[in-house]
């Protein structure tokens, strides 16, 4: 069997790793790394939207059991989470970590220190949560967890409002890409995550996650090491709009294409202030949407 050889190590024998450390730092003078645009200088500790200076916050990092079986296994993901976020998701269920900066600030020699202490732990991979506004930070951890032997997979764990221009210098870098894909229809995703253009923006951030990695392929034990795989929260009210977004991922994506199609939304952080928002999803609504997605032609559903 051939060993897992991470697609960050081409990058680092070749310089360009490093290279694109240099290009992403520079970047920050006046930051667009997300399709905010907030152009600020986050060097000079200017702040946009995400709140977050020359270097990530990091909330918590350990083991993960919870996450898709091809991503826990019986070891633990390595879940890093990174403290803010670039989208204002009023039921965030983790709103006490991408709405606060309650973490601690981290150099690159100490976020390298954490994916290292990941591996030593026997993690499976190296899952970076909510990951779109630090990455010239995970590019340089990345390039000095590399030196030092980190060979785990890199999952890119995003709510999937990405710039194009963030994911192209990813390429390469990142092995697993892991996007919500939250809604389909703009004014929803206005109301509730303060983004009108998240659809648009979404569905070509996956198209280029696709493009780069392929569908999710997953090794003789049951561990997933390179490819697309895609989230999708079932929302009261069908406010989601399953039905598009399965019918994307299906013909303009791959029918093969890996989705987890989940039910456990609960009204959390400022949900009980949007009454269709304001109860936890129905049994009828999650069934609902997983015939959704079968009906699109998708054949791999997480279960």
């Amino acid at each position: 069997m051939t060993a897992f050889v991470p697609a960050y190590w081409k990058l680092l024998e070749s310089g360009e790793l490093q290279e694109r450390v240099q290009q992403a730092y520079a970047r920050l003078e006046s930051c667009e790394w997300c399709p905010r645009r907030c152009r600020v200088n986050r060097l000079a500790g200017k702040l946009g939207v995400c709140h977050t200076g020359e270097r990530a916050r990091v909330a918590s990092y350990g083991p993960h059991y919870g996450e898709e079986r091809p991503l826990s296994g019986w070891k633990g993901s390595g879940t890093v989470f990174f403290n803010r976020c670039n989208l204002r998701c009023v039921f965030c269920q983790n709103h006490d970590i991408s709405q606060t900066d309650e973490g601690m600030e981290v150099t690159p020699e100490q976020l390298a220190q954490i994916f290292l202490r990941l591996q030593a732990m026997g993690c499976h991979n190296i899952n970076l949560v909510s990951p779109s506004h630090v990455v010239p930070q995970i590019l340089a951890g990345v390039f000095l967890a590399a030196q030092a032997g980190l060979r785990l997979p890199l999952v890119y764990n995003t709510g999937g409002y990405d710039a194009l221009e963030a994911l192209q210098l990813l390429d390469g870098v990142v092995d697993i890409y892991m996007p919500d894909m939250k809604y389909a229809d703009a004014a929803v995703a206005k109301q509730y995550s303060g983004v009108k253009d998240y659809p648009q923006v979404n569905r070509a951030a996956v198209r280029e996650m696709h493009r780069q990695v392929g569908d999710l392929k997953i090794n003789a034990q049951g561990l997933a090491e390179r490819g697309l795989l895609v989230r999708h929260l079932v929302l009261p009210h069908r406010l989601a709009g399953t039905r598009e977004i399965m019918k994307f991922l299906a013909e303009e994506i791959s029918p093969n294409t890996y989705v987890n199609v989940m039910g456990q939304y609960r009204p959390e952080f400022l949900a009980e202030r949007f009454p269709l928002l304001n109860r936890r999803v129905t049994l009828e609504e999650v069934y609902h949407a997983r015939e959704e997605a079968r009906r699109a032609g998708l054949n791999r559903l997480d279960e």
